[in-house]
């Protein structure tokens, strides 16, 4: 997943209820399905912040000294300017990006 690349907004939005059910025809269905893309997204992100802040990682017993990486700083920074994961789920289904089918 690119995150650069998303047009997600990143501030609170009123979504059109018929946009959002039109692909479903029921809205409860429509939003079971980006809140299960929305935790998929959430443990990618989740997965590659860890991954990106195991790399600054120092393993020392002393609690007495405490670094600050610059770099690692602006990873977490980056990371928190990002949109939210429901968001970018919701953005996806918008788009016709999430693959979904009726097990009735």
């Amino acid at each position: 997943m690119d995150l650069k690349k998303t047009n997600a907004p990143v501030n609170t939005v009123t979504y059109n209820k018929s946009a959002i059910e039109e692909p479903t025809g029921n809205v409860y269905e429509a939003i079971t399905i980006i809140a299960r893309r929305a935790n998929q997204i959430n443990s990618e992100i989740k997965k590659e912040l860890l991954d990106k802040l195991d790399e600054f990682a120092t393993y020392n017993d002393s609690l007495e000294e405490v670094f600050e990486n610059k770099e690692q700083i602006e990873v977490s920074k980056y990371y928190e300017k990002l949109p939210k994961p429901h968001a970018l789920a919701v953005q996806e289904w918008l788009d016709g990006k999430i693959y979904h089918r009726d097990t009735k």
